[in-house]
C-alpha cells in the first residue's frame, strides 16, 4: 500500500478539501466524490500484446492511489476504451472520452499514428494526453505530457553506442509508419556525421509475418548491426525467422527500440539472446523503488509476468498527474498543465522531472543486452538524467530535419 507521503515531488503539497470542492470533480456518484480519467489502449489487433501491459501498469497505479485516499479527496474512476490498433478508432474513442465521459485526462497510445490522432482531439478540446512510449520527436504539444524518451534520450545515444562498439555498417528495418521513418531519417543524418554507412533500409506493414527475403538481403549485405524499429506482432515473426535461419547476435547484432522485457518473454528469450535494446528503464534495475514496483505487478498479474519501459512510464504518468492535481489544488486542465512544469518524482527508473519548456521527462539513458533468462543487462548508461531535446536543436547535424 502506497501512502501519499511516498510521493516525492518538488513543490508538492496537499490541497485543502475546500480547494478541491471549489475546483470541482468530473462527477459525484452515490455520495462518493470521483474524478474520471480515460485509459485508451489497444487491447485487440497487432499492438495488443504491447499495449495491454501498459494498461495493466496504469490500473495498478490507480489502485494504489485510491487505496491511499485518492486525489484531492476523490477516488479515480478509470474509463477504458480500446483503440483496436487503428488510429481511426483512437480518434473516435478520444473524442468520446472527452465529450461524453468528460475525463480529466487521457492516458494511452503507443504508435505515433495513434498519438497524432489523439493529439488533434486533445488540442481541439484542450484536454491532456499522457503518452507513455519513446517516440521520434519533432513535436511538443501543450496538450501532451511525454513520458517516454525523445530521440536524444534513446535513438541518438544508441546509434553512438552501436557505432563505437559494433561497427560502421548499418541496416535499417522498421514498420511502415511515422516513428520508424523519422527515426531512420535522424539515424541517417547522424551516421553521415559519424562517417557510418546505411547499407539497406526496409519498411514493412505492421502485421507483416514474412521476413525470409529481408533476412536473405541482410545476409548478402553483411551489416555490422541491424537497427530494428518494428512494432507489434511483426517483431515475433522477424526474430523467430531470423533465429531459424541459423543467425544470432554473433552474426548480426540487432539494436531494438520497441522491444522491452514484456515483448522479450512473449517472443521467447531464446530468439533474442545477445541482442541489444535502448531504453530508460529495465526490470533488472537494482533499486528499492523498482523492486517494490516489479513485485507488486507480479503479485497482481502473475509471477511469470514481466515489466518494461513503456509500462513503467505509464505507471509514472498516473502518479505525476495525481501529483500535479494536488499541487494545483484542481483537476482543471490548464492548472494541472502549469503545475506539471518542473515537477519531479522518484519512480522505479529513478529521479525524473517534467521539463517545463516542452513537457517531456528528464531521463537517464540506458543500453542493455538481452540474456537467456529474458532479462536486460545494462551495459551502458548516462551518469545523470538527460534533458529532453525533441527537435534535436542542440545537434548541428540535425539541422533541416
Amino acid at each position: 500500500m502506497i501512502k501519499k507521503r511516498d510521493f516525492i515531488c518538488k513543490s508538492f503539497f496537499i490541497a485543502a478539501s475546500l480547494s478541491a470542492f471549489l475546483f470541482g470533480t468530473s462527477c459525484t456518484r452515490d455520495n462518493e466524490r470521483v474524478v474520471k480519467i480515460g485509459l485508451l489502449h489497444s487491447t485487440t489487433g497487432s499492438m495488443a500484446f504491447s499495449e495491454t501491459s501498459v494498461l495493466n501498469a496504469e490500473l495498478m497505479a490507480i489502485q494504489e492511489i485510491n487505496e491511499a485516499g485518492g486525489v484531492l479527496g476523490c477516488k479515480i474512476e478509470a474509463i477504458q476504451e480500446n483503440g483496436n490498433s487503428d488510429f481511426r478508432d483512437f480518434t473516435d474513442k478520444a473524442r468520446k472520452l472527452i465529450e461524453k465521459d468528460q475525463v480529466a485526462s487521457i492516458f494511452g497510445c503507443w504508435t505515433s499514428d495513434s498519438r497524432k490522432a489523439v493529439k488533434n482531439i486533445v488540442e481541439e478540446h484542450y484536454n491532456l494526453l499522457w503518452y507513455p512510449v519513446q517516440y521520434e520527436g519533432m513535436e511538443a504539444s501543450p496538450n501532451i505530457m511525454y513520458m517516454g524518451a525523445c530521440p536524444n534520450q534513446q535513438v541518438v545515444p544508441a546509434i553512438d553506442f552501436c557505432f563505437e562498439q559494433l561497427g560502421k555498417k548499418f541496416y535499417l528495418l522498421g514498420s511502415d509508419y511515422v516513428f520508424p521513418q523519422i527515426a531512420n531519417k535522424i539515424i541517417k543524418a547522424q551516421l553521415k556525421e559519424l562517417g557510418g554507412e546505411v547499407v539497406g533500409e526496409t519498411y514493412v506493414n505492421m502485421d507483416e509475418d514474412r521476413f525470409q527475403l529481408i533476412i536473405k538481403e541482410i545476409q548478402d549485405l553483411k551489416p555490422d548491426v541491424i537497427i530494428n524499429t518494428l512494432n507489434g506482432n511483426s517483431n515475433v515473426s522477424f526474430f523467430i525467422q531470423f533465429h531459424n535461419s541459423g543467425l544470432d547476435a554473433e552474426d548480426f547484432p540487432i539494436m531494438s527500440f520497441s522491444i522491452a522485457e514484456n515483448e522479450i518473454n512473449e517472443i521467447g528469450p531464446e530468439f533474442l539472446e545477445g541482442h541489444y535494446v535502448a531504453w530508460n528503464y529495465f526490470e533488472s534495475l537494482d533499486t528499492s523503488a523498482n523492486k517494490k514496483f516489479v513485485q507488486k505487478y507480479k503479485d497482481i498479474y502473475g509471477s511469470k509476468k514481466h515489466v518494461g519501459d513503456p509500462m513503467e512510464a505509464g505507471y509514472l504518468a498516473i502518479y505525476l498527474w495525481a501529483a500535479a492535481c494536488e499541487k494545483a489544488g484542481s483537476f482543471d486542465i490548464e492548472a494541472v498543465r502549469i503545475a506539471c512544469k518542473n515537477l519531479s518524482y522518484i519512480g522505479p527508473e529513478g529521479y525524473v522531472t517534467i521539463e517545463g519548456s516542452n513537457q517531456h521527462l528528464n531521463k537517464v539513458v540506458r543500453v542493455g543486452k538481452i540474456n537467456s533468462a529474458g532479462q536486460i543487462k545494462e551495459v551502458w548508461s548516462t551518469k545523470d538524467p538527460i534533458r529532453p531535446d525533441p527537435y534535436l536543436s542542440t545537434y548541428a547535424w540535425a539541422r533541416g530535419l
